[in-house]
């Protein structure tokens, strides 16, 4: 499942495409990728076509693309994004043949490549795009990474902030785990906690912290806190420089390149294989409806 620094991947690809850009056009061939669009507000295509885009924002796994106003008090709305499991956005020159994955297709006139197709492939039909309302931020601060204005889409609005967002709350994010009684990786994939980590980056910085995934979040200092959110910040940045993670065809960025950031993985994916660290192998154990891979000896349970 594409998470934060594949979805970030994906913003940043589409940046400089389309900005600025014109959509002239709105193809729809899946009714079930727009599950997210309240049908309510208005026609998906219909409030799309003629509609001047401005930069991609992102908040966790969540992309959206705002809509520039088309007179004075028209609503602020946005095309929201969700990857899901399988999802994929990708940039096309006009006329490219696409498989039968193909679900939504955008067509832009854009200021720097002319005519562009925005193509939305989804083999598992997870993803979704939508057409939301933008709303003031609740701190009054930008609404994700990408943007500057204090804005988030609806369906967003109740997604925390992610660790590399600039308005994250590192103080407030120790409180929240201070209160909760679950395991720490619970409270990491719990998208009101904190968003954008996943399954394989969790993983990744519990054992960089050497802290076991069912540790108590009450039982954590704050100095130990402060090491996970470092952890979590440097596993999450060093697979943005390698363009993400992709164990399949699945993930690709708007290019259709896959990212490489797999090679690096010290213990997700990596059962039966010594610890980068000790030696010892790496085990994998059930968590929730999907596993935890982590080093017993570096990572052991500690509870008074």
């Amino acid at each position: 499942m594409p998470e934060l620094p594949e979805v970030e991947v994906v913003r940043a690809g589409l940046e400089p495409a389309v900005t600025d850009a014109t959509i002239t056009g709105v193809d729809v061939f899946e009714t079930r990728s727009l599950r997210r669009h309240d049908a309510t507000t208005g026609d998906f295509a219909e409030l799309l076509t003629g509609r001047v885009m401005g930069a991609p924002a992102r908040r966790g796994k969540f992309l959206w693309i705002p809509l520039r106003p088309r007179f004075e008090g028209d609503p602020d709305r946005a095309i929201v994004a969700h990857l899901g499991m399988s999802g994929q956005i990708l940039l096309r020159e006009p006329g490219t043949a696409e498989d039968g994955l193909l679900r939504i297709r955008l067509h832009l006139d854009t200021p720097a490549h002319g005519e562009l197709w925005v193509n939305f492939v989804d083999q598992r039909i997870f993803g979704s795009m939508a057409v939301d309302r933008l709303v003031p931020t609740a701190d009054g601060l930008p609404g994700g990474f990408g943007t500057d204005a204090a804005l988030v889409p609806e369906q967003v609005s109740h997604i925390a902030r992610d660790p590399l967002d600039p308005g994250f709350d590192d103080d407030r994010f120790a409180t929240t785990l201070a209160r909760k009684s679950t395991g720490i990786k619970r409270a990491l994939l719990d998208q009101t906690v904190v968003s954008g980590i996943g399954n394989i980056y969790a993983d990744e910085a519990l054992w960089a912290a050497k802290m076991h995934y069912a540790q108590p979040t009450a039982s954590l200092s704050r100095a130990r806190i402060r090491v996970l959110l470092a952890e979590i910040r440097l596993v999450l940045s060093r697979a943005l420089a390698e363009g993400g993670t992709s164990f399949d065809a699945q993930y690709v960025n708007v290019n259709g390149a896959s990212g490489y950031f797999s090679h690096s993985l010290n213990v997700y994916g990596r059962e039966g294989q010594p610890c980068p660290r000790c030696g010892r192998p790496i085990v994998r154990e059930q968590f929730m409806n999907r596993s935890s891979h982590l080093c017993p000896h570096c990572q052991r349970l500690r509870i008074r």
